[in-house]
């Protein structure tokens, strides 16, 4: 799922191409994509775009008369930008935004159609789509901690919910966790003042590094490829490679379809997480820690 930096890359895309243009027409291919029908899609043609925002994890494209539409692009939605009137794709396509200069296609490469879009009138009902989690890169230390302690859960769970935090995902909690060196399970009540400020600290870098690296890495480009993996991440999605900070071998929970990357060394104290698609089948021989592991992997099979 495209997270803060990744929505960021799409708005710095898009304003180059579309602010202060005319939206000629709106071209929806899936009649599931539309949650909304007052007002009608057809108002948000032939009006300029004056605005192009985030709104945690969805694309807000501001048009003239207070209308707003409302992109949530979920897990495998992605935007493509082709030539004017270009044809929306049979199999993936969900909708065309035409303008003048070139055509916004909206995607999503995936069974389960969870991408949508709404068209809504004024701030109040804008708004309404807002989760209510606090901007990280706004946000003061203050605010962060007052955010983070509100409710006593994981970290992982407090950095992805988006009543607490706007923007963040499964990726960029991985990223977050481990330059803060602080373990995906530990409670937010256990928290002290010096892990709240390694947490801001590595929060507001992380966020803004990957935002500025993936912003030079598409240069004048419109983005091609937005993955949740990206081969120079440290920990998502690096399960089994050596840790950047340590050498340690990244390790991994996984639930449902959901995975966390951990280092053991940086964020555990050395402590191997239960994987409940492995600790399930070994119960009570769950290993402690990586040299355990390494060892059960190695002995030969019945001994």
């Amino acid at each position: 799922m495209p997270e803060l930096p990744e929505v960021t890359l799409y708005l710095h895309a898009l304003r180059a191409r579309i602010l202060g243009e005319e939206l000629q027409a709106v071209r929806i291919r899936s009649p599931s994509l539309l949650k909304s029908f007052d007002p009608p899609i057809a108002h948000a043609h032939g009006r300029v775009v004056e605005s192009l925002e985030r709104l945690g994890k969805r694309v807000v494209i501001g048009l003239e008369g207070d209308l707003f539409l409302v992109i949530h692009l979920m897990i495998a939605g992605r935007f493509q930008w082709r030539k004017p009137a270009a044809p929306i794709p049979r199999k993936l396509g969900h909708a065309a935004f035409d303008f003048a200069r070139g055509t916004l296609l909206l995607t999503e490469a995936s069974s389960h159609k969870r991408a949508s879009l709404h068209l809504v009138r004024g701030a109040a009902a804008l708004h309404d789509h807002d989760p209510g989690g606090i901007d990280p890169l706004d946000a003061t230390r203050a605010a962060f901690a007052a955010a983070i302690r509100r409710e006593n859960r994981t970290l992982k769970r407090a950095l992805t919910d988006p009543r607490i935090l706007s923007g963040i995902g499964n990726a960029h909690s991985d990223e977050i966790l481990l330059r803060a060196r602080l373990s995906p399970v530990k409670l937010t009540s256990r928290l002290t003042d010096r892990d709240i400020d390694r947490l801001h600290a590595a929060t507001l870098s992380s966020l803004t590094e990957w935002s500025q690296r993936l912003i030079e890495e598409a240069g004048d480009s419109f983005p091609a490829r937005i993955t949740a993996f990206h081969p120079a991440m440290s920990a998502h999605g690096k399960y089994g490679d050596p840790c950047t900070q340590c050498g340690t071998p990244i390790q991994r929970i996984v639930y449902a379809t959901r995975e966390t990357n951990y280092c053991p060394e940086c964020q555990t104290g050395g402590r191997l997480l239960a994987d409940r698609a492995l600790s399930r089948l070994l119960r009570r021989d769950w290993p402690r820690k990586l040299e355990d592991l390494e060892a059960l992997k190695r002995a030969p099979e019945g001994g």
